[in-house]
């Protein structure tokens, strides 16, 4: 369990660092403090995430992308998200400004899976952070599995020091994802990651031909829009289902290039602006709290 300054909350069924149990029981696997806890030391935080902090103090904005459920276009929506971003009209292509990290880079084949026990998938996470040449730039966007895992305590552990702006959180209009979607909400509540705002994702599907909408996922309880107004959550706004969606990308296509006039381009842009627009927002608010401390 760690504890201090920056630490992320203990898993639910931590035993503490005062039992007998601690760094052994079942709650216990995959916790960054496990070995700490069960050699009986201090639980004292990570020094890795003093070293993150110095190394994201160059990195502007911190966005974590989330979703309760698998399959419900996370990581679509974070490689638009980041293409979006990354377009500055002072540079020929997007390329220029635009970086990427992935595991799978890390890979011998395309085709390799990833069997990592929770121990080396946070090694991994804190090398991200920590080692690669990221250089100075406005936005850091983070890709992160479905569900509340190991991984999500890690990464919040890890720049908890270095301001998060917020969670952007993907969902399907379908009840059996907002389900999900709730219990990711209230995981970012515990560990007090500021929630940027909801995407729902496949939101209707407009016929190219007959222009004519149907509900491939139908709401049945009033889907992400009416979630956001119990929660008091922003919603950001709706992607339709469009298949150039994923045409463009298995051709490795800018879809806001290729199709301009599609209903979903119009509504990533629009999203894409709420988000620009939330982290200058926050970043001012923040400068300002930090000038009143001083």
């Amino acid at each position: 369990m760690a504890e201090g300054p920056g630490a992320a909350p203990p898993p639910h069924g931590c035993p503490g660092t005062s039992s007998a149990r601690a760094g052994r029981a079942a709650a216990c696997q995959g916790c960054p403090s496990q070995g700490l806890c069960a050699a009986g030391g201090p639980a004292a935080p990570d020094p890795a995430i003093e070293e993150i902090k110095e190394k994201m103090k160059i990195v502007k904005h911190k966005i974590l992308v989330l979703s309760g459920k698998g399959g419900v276009g996370k990581s679509t929506f974070s490689a638009h998200l980041a293409h979006g971003l990354a377009k500055d009209e002072t540079k020929q292509y997007v390329e220029e400004n635009l970086c990427v990290m992935s595991v799978g880079f890390l890979l011998s084949g395309p085709d390799d899976a990833v069997i990592w026990r929770g121990p080396k998938k946070n090694g991994m996470i804190k090398q991200f952070l920590r080692d690669v040449d990221w250089g100075e730039i406005d936005y850091l966007i983070v890709d992160t599995p479905p569900g509340t895992s190991d991984e999500h305590l890690s990464i919040v552990q890890y720049l908890s020091s270095s301001h998060i702006d917020g969670a952007v959180i993907i969902t399907t209009p379908q009840e059996i994802s907002l389900q999900d979607v709730r219990k990711e909400i209230n995981f970012c509540h515990k560990v007090k990651l500021p929630i940027i705002g909801v995407v729902e994702n496949m939101s209707g599907f407009v016929c190219p031909k007959c222009k004519i909408e149907s509900q491939i996922f139908p709401p049945t309880t009033g889907g992400a829009e009416k979630m956001c107004q119990n929660l008091n959550i922003s919603l950001l706004g709706k992607v339709p289902l469009d298949p150039q969606i994923g045409k463009s990308c298995d051709q490795g296509q800018c879809f806001f290039s290729e199709i301009p006039e599609s209903p979903a381009t119009s509504s990533y842009k629009n999203i894409i602006q709420r988000i620009q627009e939330y982290c200058g927002l926050h970043h001012s608010k923040e400068k300002l709290s930090n000038q009143g401390m001083e």
